[in-house]
């Protein structure tokens, strides 16, 4: 056979790249390992897929930092199947402090804890998360050690248990926090969760966001889906601004996992723990000590 007969040579790849593999998705496999750097800073803390998503939309966005101070929900930069092909192709076990999609609830009753006797003691602060995936991201971050604060996912803690209830009111006083996206499911889980309470005295319900004028002061990319119906806005807080009704209205919504994981941890971390005891000073403890009794300050 001559060598003009010949078949033409099938293409060589070159080292390090895999057939097929165009310049977009090699740009987005390396946007996807900087964002995994960066959400696991500082400290090696632990995120979600889609938090990890939301993390490579802002490494190819450069421009996003110029604009930090202009209130706006842009459009993510990558589409979301793009990432997930950029993740498979990586390697999810090659992701340093990515957590495994949340698994079903491991006790009977939704909310139910590990420790039986919990329930025997007052609870002054609870967290509910919309999210389940987010609830698993804050316990593998200790935020519920650090806050002192159990942290719930709302689709296995809701209805709440009768126990908790309990352990709410024995507590006096006592916080539960719900974090939510910016979403017409979102904004009416504290409304669920008050109504949840029933006759309980004394439990305030705080809404720890999102609201759509958050997602805007933070610049977070938003979706679009289908309108909520008339009726999906029925329960919103009645702090919701008009603008911001519209803007749930028209089917916009926004992430809490759109939130930087360490900007996330501290926040909840803040808010839940509530203000920092002032500093004393060694002559203010000085002082202090003189009126604790004879324990601690000598009498001759």
């Amino acid at each position: 056979m001559s060598q003009r007969h010949l078949p033409p040579a099938a293409p060589t790849a070159l080292p390090g790249r895999r057939p097929g593999q165009g310049i977009a998705a090699r740009a987005a496999g390396r946007a996807v390992a900087v964002a995994a750097d960066r959400a696991a800073a500082p400290g090696g803390l632990r995120f979600t897929e889609r938090q990890l998503y939301y993390e490579t939309c802002r490494v190819l966005s450069p421009g996003a930092a110029l604009l930090g101070r202009i209130p706006g929900t842009p459009a993510p930069v990558l589409r979301l199947p793009a990432f997930t092909r950029a993740l498979d192709a990586l390697g999810r076990e090659n992701v340093p402090g990515l957590l495994p999609p949340p698994a079903a609830p491991r006790f009977p009753h939704a909310g139910e804890p590990s420790e039986p006797d919990l329930y025997d003691y007052g609870l002054p602060r609870l967290l509910i998360c919309q999210d389940r995936a987010i609830a698993g991201m804050l316990l593998a971050n200790h935020v519920h050690l650090e806050a002192a604060c159990p942290v719930l996912a709302a689709p296995d803690a809701l209805p709440l248990d009768p126990r908790l209830l309990a352990a709410l009111e024995r507590a006096g006083g006592a916080t539960v926090h719900v974090l939510h996206d910016a979403s017409p499911s979102g904004v009416a889980l504290p409304v669920r969760v008050r109504a949840g309470l029933g006759p309980v005295p004394g439990v305030r319900v705080v809404s720890l966001g999102l609201v759509p004028r958050h997602a805007a002061a933070l610049r977070l990319p938003s979706g679009r889906g289908p309108a909520p119906g008339p009726g999906a806005l029925a329960d919103r807080p009645a702090a919701l601004r008009p603008r911001e009704a519209e803007w749930l209205a028209s089917g916009r919504f926004a992430q809490v996992a759109a939130v930087p994981p360490a900007r996330l941890v501290r926040t909840v971390l803040r808010l839940t723990r509530g203000p920092r005891p002032p500093r004393d000073s060694l002559w203010g403890g000085l002082r202090g000590l003189r009126g604790t009794g004879f324990m601690t300050w000598p009498a001759a």
